[in-house]
């Protein structure tokens, strides 16, 4: 069982914690962590790109001139590709890039993402994370604090209705390099494409209690 320290928010170690080795200490699959990156960036995909092949662009019914005698070359069709306004050859057409992982491998490709940011030193656990106002600078000065940079910060959903923890996720939209999500939320690709993952301790007893028991 892995153990990390607990820093406030000025970034002073102010415990220790215990983490479940089921979920901060499985076994990483690389593969299944590639899959579930690919998956996320194949769903955000509109797949809305369309061009007309030779049998979609108007015109072109009549051949343009006679088959033989005129000493150009044949032609049957001034839509055909090779011609100025003609249709595409193999043209692009609407499609749905999406493709389904199962249940056991998503959740297998986001305990190895998590242990791994614990493998790395790359987790930072929290006491508490609030303001009492929305203020960038305010929240700017605690990722300072904890030497976090480009990160991933991780709120417990059951806290979201309390004002002071809207006003962090208010607080970190103007910051580009911090994207905040909540434990019902957390996905392999935001958790990889951050350099630091900032939980909460209460983000961390939900994580633990829905993919430690297998309920996701």
């Amino acid at each position: 069982m892995a153990k990390v320290s607990v820093y406030n928010m000025e970034g002073k170690e102010v415990g220790t914690m215990d983490l479940s080795d089921a979920v901060f200490g499985a076994k990483i699959n690389e593969h299944l962590v590639h899959m579930a990156v690919v998956q996320h960036l194949a769903n955000k995909r509109q797949g809305t790109q369309k061009a007309k092949t030779r049998s979609e662009v108007s015109g072109g019914g009549r051949k343009p001139w006679r088959q033989k005698g005129t000493g150009h070359a044949r032609q049957g069709s001034i839509r055909a590709p090779q011609w100025k306004g003609g249709g595409v050859v193999f043209a692009p057409v609407p499609r749905d890039y999406s493709f389904k992982l199962n249940k056991k491998e998503k959740r297998a490709a986001l305990t190895s993402a998590l242990t791994s940011k614990v493998v790395d030193n790359k987790l930072i656990v929290v006491d508490e994370l609030q303001l009492d106002e929305i203020k960038t600078k305010k929240f700017k000065a605690v990722m300072d604090n904890l030497n976090a940079g480009k990160a991933l910060v991780v709120l417990s959903k059951d806290n979201i209705t309390d004002n002071r923890y809207k006003n962090v996720v208010l607080s970190a939209r103007n910051l580009p390099e911090v994207k905040t999500a909540m434990t019902n939320t957390i996905n392999v690709y935001d958790v990889m494409n951050a350099d630091k993952l900032v939980v909460t301790k209460a983000a961390v007893e939900k994580i633990e209690e829905v993919y430690g028991n297998g309920r996701c």
